[in-house]
């Protein structure tokens, strides 16, 4: 069995006759946080939606647990995507159901268990997060962040092997995405499962990551540990480590001079 969870070799995606990524290779160890990191638009939400078989790759190859996503017919992948939690941006509960119901909701579509049973690893996954005592309360009655907190505990309901994050700091105030952070750490070290974060957030991300890929117009520009990271002298990663405002990232969008907008250009 490789030591590595999830293996992308020489991928390759378009839209049309846009390319979204190319020559990509990452490698995500089993029981390591990975962040994937990169400026709006460059391809980072397509990766996962790539791993988890949402759209089939160009070129190159994705391994998941040794077994080729790209290859799989819709039963396989099913089965497969039953191995595997997803977190989306802004939770995507059921607005019509308890916290208690949204949590349960995999476990009684996926399993045969007894509701019992059902009861009691709901209210382990709810302890897990912090929000036992909210499991009555629905969806609106939350903050953004215990919202988060309870997609979170439905995601790792069936204890998957591997998570996957889609901004999971987005729209947080700064406790709540401390919290966030320390959940997403402590559940892949306690579960053993392998977690790759898709994150605009630097400082955050780095105090719970493993390693990191930065993703720069479709390929990747640079990788490494966080320390590895902090340190960089690679122009793109110093500005986005550092939010500087010019630099590989221009802050003016590509245009005439202003003084020829104005027609005031000799």
């Amino acid at each position: 069995m490789s030591d590595n969870l999830v293996q992308i070799r020489d991928l390759s995606f378009t839209y049309g006759d846009r390319m979204v990524l190319q020559g990509i290779n990452l490698n995500a160890r089993r029981g390591q946080v990975v962040a994937i990191m990169g400026n709006s638009g460059c391809g980072k939400t397509t990766l996962m939606r790539l791993i988890g078989g949402q759209v089939r790759p160009s070129a190159g190859q994705i391994l998941v647990d040794g077994i080729s996503v790209g290859g799989l017919d819709m039963h396989e992948l099913y089965d497969l995507r039953r191995r595997m939690g997803m977190l989306f941006q802004f939770g995507a509960l059921f607005t019509d159901m308890t916290v208690y119901d949204n949590v349960a909701f995999q476990l009684r579509e996926h399993t045969d268990l007894p509701e019992p049973m059902i009861r009691d690893l709901v209210l382990m996954k709810l302890q897990a997060v912090g929000l036992r005592g909210a499991q009555d309360l629905m969806p609106s009655e939350l903050s953004g962040g215990m919202a988060r907190r309870v997609a979170l505990a439905r995601a790792v309901a069936l204890d998957p092997m591997l998570m996957m994050y889609d901004e999971p700091f987005a729209g947080l105030d700064p406790i709540s995405l401390g919290v966030i952070g320390n959940l997403i750490r402590r559940l892949t070290d306690t579960l053993g499962m392998t977690s790759l974060v898709v994150t605009h957030d630097i400082q955050e991300s780095l105090k719970i990551v493993d390693y990191v890929y930065f993703i720069s117009d479709g390929v990747i520009e640079a990788e490494g540990t966080p320390a590895e990271i902090k340190a960089s002298g690679l122009p793109y990663v110093h500005q986005f480590v550092h939010g500087e405002m010019d630099g590989p990232v221009p802050f003016h969008y590509p245009s005439p001079t202003y003084l020829t907008d104005l027609g005031l250009a000799q």
